[in-house]
């Protein structure tokens, strides 16, 4: 009954629909712009099928997880070094041969890093001077292919100009995993030596640079690699917005523009709003209630009022944070059964697209649901 829903909401007939990954290969070429216009269409329909109605909201945020491997300084080095090299190669072998012979130092790269993981196992001052001793002999190698690196672009520079544009886009992205290889080596000097933890713009991938450190206090994952997303919800688990942002902002900001964004694409503020204690702010709760809203269920939980526990005491607030559980529910469907646990594109531009995807996805689903419930 759903997929004949389905087929029904899509205005598909009864003809052959595109398999699995043909609506991956689409994804990788569709803009996300163009698939956010999709989604903005797709909750307008459940609008006028009366799935939603704009009466509640409820929002929350999660991280989508960068595909990339666990970041340390020793593996980040050694994929650095690698990287430079095979690239290197590549301008060798399409130029015809430089003037020096690009020398492959990957195995003593390896064999430092595995040095690193074995001090690992000793405890103290003595395995600590193990690691900072393998560490600058890393360091070492890593600024002697740097320098490599850095005379073949100036070898690049005097090639023929036919032999130049031949390279030019080996060139380019040579120079762009210089940049990123020192920005690596300046912060394993400042982690491993002066003990410098919080450093500045830190990079966590080479492969997936836009990669973010997120901590949102889990027991089991405290730290998290990969992209802040906000998920906000109407009616019967529909899905009306979504965001991934190049920043994390924190998350008590998000109320307002949530609000907001319920008024324009529904065209009505919600009567209830709900969300975690993360998103509470006074000042915020007073400027919703201005524009409109008569129940925010927001909990503070830092509070010393006896006024303000009384009022979180309230009949509605308990049945508004009841509700407000259902975007734990739903980003746990969606991670499981949509994939957006882990994005599998590239780059942030690919993670709004693999997010849009699985929100679109999640979202027809809800809706086939929900229209087939109907009486006939």
């Amino acid at each position: 009954m759903i997929n004949v829903v389905y087929r029904s909401f899509c205005r598909i007939g009864m003809e052959k629909v595109p398999d699995a990954k043909t609506l991956v290969r689409l994804g990788q070429v569709i803009g996300p712009e163009t698939i956010a216009e999709l989604h903005n269409r797709i909750v307008v329909l459940a609008q006028k099928r009366g799935v939603i109605r704009g009466r509640k909201m409820r929002v929350d945020t999660t991280v989508v997880e960068s595909n990339i491997h666990y970041p340390t300084d020793s593996g980040l080095l050694n994929d650095g070094a690698r990287l430079l090299t095979r690239t290197m190669k590549k301008i060798e072998q399409r130029a015809g041969g430089l003037r020096r012979k690009v020398r492959n130092r990957m195995r003593s790269v390896a064999k430092r890093v595995i040095a690193i993981g074995q001090a690992f196992r000793h405890k103290g001052t003595e395995g600590e001077g193990k690691r900072k001793k393998e560490y600058r002999q890393l360091l070492r190698l890593a600024r002697q292919i740097l320098n490599d690196s850095r005379r073949v672009l100036r070898e690049i520079q005097t090639l023929p100009p036919r032999r130049r544009r031949g390279v030019r886009g080996l060139g380019e992205r040579l120079e762009a995993v210089v940049d990123q290889v020192r920005r690596v080596v300046k912060q394993t000097k400042a982690r491993v030596f002066p003990g410098l933890t919080q450093f500045p713009d830190k990079l966590v991938s080479l492969f997936e640079p836009h990669t973010e450190i997120i901590r949102k206090g889990k027991a089991g994952k405290p730290n998290e690699f990969g992209k802040l997303v906000e998920l906000q919800e109407a009616e019967n688990q529909i899905i009306i917005h979504y965001e991934v942002f190049e920043k994390q902002p924190s998350d008590q900001h998000l109320l307002l523009p949530a609000v907001e964004v319920h008024r324009r694409k529904l065209g009505r503020i919600p009567a209830w709003v709900a969300a975690d204690a993360g998103f509470y702010s006074r000042v915020h709760e007073e400027a919703v209630q201005a524009m409109g809203v008569k129940y925010v269920s927001i909990p503070n939980r830092s509070t010393r009022s006896e006024e303000r526990r009384r009022w979180e005491k309230q009949r509605w607030f308990k049945q508004g944070q009841k509700w407000r559980t259902g975007c734990e529910g739903r980003i746990s469907v969606i991670k499981r059964r949509h994939g957006l646990a882990r994005c599998r594109y590239h780059g942030l531009q690919g993670t709004r697209r693999w997010v849009g995807l699985g929100v679109i996805a999640d979202n027809l689903i809800n809706i086939g649901r929900h229209l087939a419930a109907r009486p006939a």
